[in-house]
């Protein structure tokens, strides 16, 4: 059975937005939907005061979220095969435990809680930044996460961190019908403007070929750009469907290298963020 596309919901706002997202792609990629829901959020979110006779990390309000979160789910996709868990743990360990089971992991970009703004940087930064699967931190304006533009954007790093966000890029591409928009930056400290040029366009050739063989009927358009890595990808993203980077491991450490594109790019993307850690 194919691995579920899991998300984690916490009754916030921005969660029933990446709830609805992980619906609709589900739905695509024709994956099972599998609704996580952390009952332990007051370890780490003091929530903010409520009018409701029963506040957050009570059994009334945890069973609230999640009767409504799979009553959303059916009711957006019915054809939807629906698993839905409430589990008793944070919820670093919730969606990391169940990372190696899934397909990818969806977030939302801010949680419940006074600490709503911040809530990226604690969960979501640290999910993106550890888990063996792809984790999109579903952001940016309604139409992008809509899908309304049609296009998938693919930032092309160098080959340790590129060949599963290709695969992922273009397996999302082809779900949605839409076209790949392949992006790399790079920088010609010696001046050498022709030659870096020359040398990004193989880069980005290379890591497209296998992709553009498995997925012949996705269109794709390739361009590189002399900036900073976040420059054109922050550009692209305003319309784009997805933004998707790779990570690497870093060497005699637990989890990803994110660096500071990655980590811009999950602050201020116009559209939803996958993170797809490299293999090997």
């Amino acid at each position: 059975m194919a691995k579920p596309l899991t998300v984690g919901v916490d009754g916030s706002d921005a969660s029933l937005r990446a709830l609805d997202w992980a619906v609709d792609e589900a739905a695509r990629l024709e994956l099972p939907l599998r609704i996580l829901h952390a009952s332990l959020w007051d370890r780490y979110v003091r929530p903010a005061p409520r009018l409701a006779a029963v506040r957050p990390g009570q059994p009334a309000a945890d069973e609230a979220v999640v009767d409504a979160a799979r009553e959303r789910a059916t009711r957006l996709g019915p054809g939807v095969p629906l698993t839905v868990q409430d589990v008793p743990d944070d919820p670093f360990g919730a969606l990391l435990r169940a990372a190696p089971e899934a397909y990818a992991l969806v977030v939302g970009n801010r949680g419940r809680g006074e600490l709503t703004d911040v809530l990226l940087g604690s969960v979501g930064l640290t999910v993106a930044g550890r888990a063996p699967c792809p984790v999109v931190v579903v952001r940016g304006r309604d139409a992008n996460v809509a899908g309304r533009f049609g296009r998938v954007t693919l930032g092309v790093g160098g080959p340790d961190d590129a060949a599963d966000a290709v695969r992922f890029a273009f397996r999302t591409a082809r779900a949605r019908g839409a076209r790949v928009e392949a992006v790399h930056a790079w920088r010609s400290p010696d001046g050498d403007a022709g030659g870096g040029r020359a040398g990004a366009e193989r880069v980005v050739d290379d890591a497209l070929r296998d992709a553009r063989r498995e997925h012949p009927g996705v269109a794709v358009h390739a361009s590189t750009a002399e900036a900073k890595a976040r420059t054109p990808l922050l550009a692209a993203s305003a319309s784009s469907d997805l933004l998707v980077v790779g990570a690497r491991r870093r060497d005699g450490a637990v989890g990803l290298h994110l660096g500071p594109v990655n980590h811009a790019l999950l602050h201020h993307a116009d559209c939803p963020v996958a993170v797809v850690p490299q293999s090997g």
